[in-house]
This record gives C-alpha cells, structure tokens and sequence, in this order.
C-alpha cells in the first residue's frame, strides 16, 4: 500500500484562521474567504413574504381561470390547471406551517415554568 503525504499547510491555513477567530472580541467565527456573511432575516417579513407569493400564486391562478372562462385563446386548459395545483399546493403548505406554529405556541403556553 502506498501512502499519501499529508498536505500540511491547509492544516496550517485552518490553525491560522482558528487563532484569528479565537481573538476577536465576540469570539464568533467570520465568513470564509471570498464567501459574504448571510444578511440577518426578520421572522416576521419572511412570513409576509411567504404568505405574499402565496396570494400571489392564488391571485395569478383565478386570473387565468377567468381569462380561459371568457374564452381567452392564450391560455390553455392545462396552464389553468397547472396554476391551480401550484397554488393549491402553496395554500396546503402554508395552512400546515400554521398548523404547526400553534402547535408550538400552545405547547410553549403548557410548559411548566
């Protein structure tokens, strides 16, 4: 059998990057080179933003429905039916994420202090 050798100076790249973050006042660990930190996302405006393309699917599902209704050679049978699963779907998953939100909150309500 024959063995590699171990490339050492990743091992001591990451010692380096370990000492620096050990260093820093927060005692945090920073992005890694050429990689941007995550921008912080309120809970509360990705939930509106959630339930914002939800209504939106919903929204573009009966317009199409009206339009094919009215006889709209643009739109087909099957682009109607397609949105309106999609949207379906979205309400679906939205409706379970609530269910399980109030699941949560009653059980946080029930915990003995």
């Amino acid at each position: 059998m024959k063995t590699s050798m171990i490339d050492t100076s990743k091992i001591e790249a990451m010692i380096a990057q370990l000492r620096t973050a050990a260093t820093r006042p927060e005692g945090g660990v920073g992005p890694v080179q050429g990689e941007k930190a995550a921008a912080k996302v309120d809970f509360a405006s990705a939930f509106k933003s959630a339930l914002d393309q939800v209504s939106n699917a919903q929204n573009k599902s009966e317009e199409l429905s009206k339009r094919f209704v009215i006889g709209d050679d643009s739109v087909s049978l099957s682009d109607v039916m397609i949105n309106s699963q999609k949207a379906s779907i979205a309400f679906q998953a939205t409706v379970q994420v609530r269910n399980k939100l109030v699941s949560a909150y009653h059980d946080i309500m029930n915990m003995q202090v």
